[in-house]
């Protein structure tokens, strides 16, 4: 995939030709237009969740935050759904690479498409809580994701929880490995999560989210794996009867900026933007951790059977998966791992 400058498509949806216009030269006000402190701009945000999921609420939080803090100067309009690349977030994340949407917040698993390194984080059992996630992508972390970014056009602003991944199914539970032999479940296009669910027995399938619904209505599918507040948000509590709590992987979502566009932003508005992205971040980092635990008890008071894993039932899932995973940081090398201290192990012959 080349970035840098690209060819628009003539035939863009309408939504998108007004952002080009307003958001990305259009908006660019002069110093005639300022008014107050900060100049008038109309910033184009572009999420791949739904109205109801973390990254839309985030980004709503953030444009309210910057509206009121810039006197109403800049405003930031956001659009879930991937409305502005027509639902692909592929194409999404090209356009904000672009510049003709300003700026976006994806999980690392879907920016993994333009940077496959940018994923490392989601190897099964990185994190062990949410708060020592926090403490590494805040530091080490900032580092690994600003580094990679850069090279791609893009200014890394911060990260929010998009949570740990448990797995929820219509079959029977899942507490061992056993469990999951010949279970059909959902995954995202991965190359981390289509070896791990094959690693333990399974039978991975990735496809788009929006087919998961009827797909497991329809028993195309036996299961899913998500983060308890996508779960419900997506109603499959009303499909599956058992859920595991494994927090198996963790996954963030990080929200970025077209470099050019953020460049020609002045000092002052810079770092309006980047206190109000960091209390966002913070904002839906608690609400995910305050709500999970909530939404899991809705899930039992309506009948799921939940099942949480203690550490010895965990290890022979761990055990199952350590060749499979070598490969992969292997390829990803010993310094991405060290980032998020992964553990490393040298390849044979100290390659």
């Amino acid at each position: 995939m080349k970035h840098g400058k690209k060819i628009i498509p003539i035939l863009l949806s309408a939504a998108l030709l007004t952002v080009c216009l307003a958001g990305c030269g259009g908006s660019r006000a002069s110093e005639e237009e300022n008014n107050g402190d900060y100049p008038r701009l109309n910033l184009a945000m572009a999420v791949n969740g739904t109205d109801t999921q973390i990254d839309t609420k985030v980004g709503q939080y953030l444009a309210e935050l910057v509206l009121e803090r810039s006197g109403g100067n800049i405003v930031i309009d956001v659009f879930p759904n991937d409305t502005l690349a027509g639902g692909n977030a592929t194409k999404g994340i090209e356009y904000v690479c672009a510049g003709s949407t300003d700026l976006a917040a994806y999980a690392t698993s879907t920016l993994a498409t333009i940077e496959p390194k940018i994923n490392v984080a989601t190897m099964p059992w990185t994190f062990t809580s949410y708060q020592q996630a926090r403490e590494i992508i805040d530091t080490q972390g900032y580092i690994y994701y600003t580094k990679l970014l850069e090279a791609k056009g893009l200014t890394y602003l911060g990260s929010f929880h998009n949570g740990f991944r448990q797995l929820s199914n219509s079959k029977r539970p899942v507490t061992t490995p056993e469990d999951l032999h010949g279970l059909k479940i959902r995954i995202p296009g991965s190359r981390i999560y289509m070896t791990f669910w094959n690693a333990v027995g399974a039978s991975p399938t990735a496809m788009s989210w929006s087919e998961v619904f009827t797909a497991i209505q329809q028993g195309t599918i036996d299961g899913q794996e998500n983060g308890a507040p996508i779960t419900q948000t997506a109603k499959m509590q009303e499909i599956q009867d058992y859920m595991t709590i494994w927090n198996y992987s963790y996954d963030s979502d990080l929200i970025v900026v077209n470099s050019r566009v953020w460049n020609e932003l002045d000092e002052k508005t810079q770092n309006l933007l980047r206190e109000c992205v960091r209390e966002a971040c913070e904002w839906g980092r608690d609400k995910i951790e305050d709500e999970e635990e909530q939404i899991i008890q809705e899930f039992i008071a309506g009948g799921m059977q939940v099942d949480r894993l203690t550490e010895e039932q965990l290890r022979p899932f761990q055990e199952m998966i350590r060749d499979a995973m070598q490969e992969i940081k292997e390829d990803y090398g010993k310094e991405a791992c060290d980032y998020f201290n992964i553990e490393w192990v040298e390849p044979t012959g100290g390659a």
